[in-house]
């Protein structure tokens, strides 16, 4: 209204929101409770500035507050489980996923020789994998000398039958040297038969040869071969006393190797460099025969590794890098079972088909000779143990 003294009438403002330095000495607009006012739970309070109803939730130890759920060592443990299910399941579909992707590996025709096989976690298959001398088109290996970058025409520098399933875990290396009958093709060294026909002449030939059925077949892939050592964090492998020059050493685009007697924590070269050794001067002994029993101890080295708690942190990795290394007719879900049925079976005992002499074939040069009775006895043992 009008003031009487010539002053200007008062306006009437509202205040605007308060500082920083307002809110922290508890000048604040009346909070809000709950709808219909505030509950039990809350309580009242005056303010700096003259007396305002105002509420706050009541803080643990005062009366009426709520208790709060402490840290128990079962929640702990609780929470750890929820935590290690969840990593499982990860890496379980990542294995899932990738097995899927490689499941087209394995040549129509190699899966046609293939014989029907059960569930490897109740009872036992043949399996028979094969490693190939294909290198890389880069990376360890991609420089040697004459090395072969395609599949066809390739040899196999590796043939192992693995008997596994059902608890029983057993294998059985054929050096590749060893003169066989090849279906076609007459008398020739084992490892042309890939060469000749690729993996399904393989098939054929070792089941010719041993008188086995095959019911799965992996080629392993030398060039995924080392990062998935290394994925898992290495192996561990005790070796003799090792000084090789593998594919010509270093000076012709190969390698070295140089180990002493003892265990070594192998990374994923050095573990291709130990099972590929065949001649090794500090141990003049070393040849075909002793190589594949190299093969099969990192082959146990890799199964003790993914049983580590150090591969676990790595486990999501690993499961998407190990179908890689290999191409088979199997899926993920029977891939799944063969790496359970492993685990079931425990370390395979490291076992050579061992010859019994040896002779000149043409056009394939000295070659290892096996009777009769010797490969009925390696296989008799494959499959019923002794």
């Amino acid at each position: 209204m009008p003031s009487n003294l010539g002053q200007p009438p008062y306006k009437v403002y509202r205040s605007g929101p308060r500082g920083l330095r307002e809110r922290l000495r508890g000048e604040e607009e009346t909070l809000l409770g709950p709808p219909g006012g505030p509950g039990p739970e809350y309580q009242r309070y005056s303010t700096g500035r003259g007396w305002r109803e105002r509420f706050r939730r009541r803080g643990a130890g005062e009366p009426g507050a709520e208790p709060r759920k402490r840290i128990t060592p079962g929640r702990v443990i609780k929470w750890l489980v929820v935590a290690v299910v969840a990593w499982l399941v990860l890496s379980l579909a990542l294995f899932m996923i990738s097995a899927q992707t490689q499941q087209s590996g394995l040549p129509a025709s190699a899966t046609a020789a293939l014989s029907s096989g059960g569930n490897m976690l109740f009872s036992p298959d043949t399996i028979l994998i094969m490693g190939t001398d294909q290198r890389p088109r880069t990376g360890p290996g991609s420089k040697e000398p004459g090395s072969n970058y395609n599949d066809a025409g390739s040899r196999t520098d590796t043939l192992m039958l693995w008997r596994l399933g059902g608890g029983t875990s057993r294998r059985l290396s054929i050096p590749r040297d060893t003169a066989v009958n090849i279906p076609g093709h007459g008398i020739g060294k084992i490892n042309a038969a890939y060469a000749l026909g690729g993996p399904a002449l393989t098939i054929k030939t070792v089941e010719a040869f041993t008188g086995l059925k095959i019911n799965h077949a992996i080629i392993v892939n030398l060039a995924d071969f080392v990062p998935f050592i290394n994925a898992i964090g290495g192996i561990d492998v005790k070796t003799e006393h090792v000084c090789a020059q593998v594919s010509g050493g270093p000076s012709h685009g190969g390698f070295a190797l140089n180990l002493s007697p003892g265990v070594h924590h192998l990374n994923g070269l050095q573990a291709l460099l130990y099972s590929r050794i065949r001649e090794n001067p500090c141990n003049p002994a070393d040849s075909d025969l002793t190589r594949v029993q190299h093969q099969q101890e990192v082959l146990n080295a890799i199964k003790a590794r993914l049983l580590s708690p150090s591969t676990f942190i790595r486990l999501p990795i690993a499961s998407w890098d190990a179908p890689k290394v290999l191409r088979s007719d199997m899926g993920g879900l029977t891939l799944m079972s063969l790496f359970i049925a492993s685990e079931m079976g425990g370390s395979a005992p490291v076992q050579v088909l061992k010859p019994t002499g040896s002779e000149y074939l043409p056009a394939y040069g000295d070659a290892l000779t096996v009777d009769q009775a010797a490969v009925h006895n390696a296989v008799n043992r494959l499959i019923n143990g002794g």
